[in-house]
């Protein structure tokens, strides 16, 4: 299926979750932020949240500094 991360349209496999997605762009679950169509999702549902075709994703990496 497909959906839009970032602004760039990705080829997932049907079924996938934000972690399956975070695994595929091989990103960190733990400092990045998930916004599927402009609402936030808790990390503690990152496995459990299910994406569907036409899904906007939007990440964000935090990234610490003095």
């Amino acid at each position: 299926m497909t959906v839009v991360v970032n602004g760039d349209s990705r080829q997932i496999p049907d079924g996938c979750t934000v972690t399956g997605l975070l695994r595929l762009l091989e990103l960190p679950d733990g400092r990045i932020v998930v916004e599927r169509n402009r609402e936030l999702i808790p990390r503690s549902l990152h496995s459990q949240t299910q994406l569907s075709e036409g899904d906007r994703i939007e990440l964000v990496r935090f990234v610490g500094g003095g």
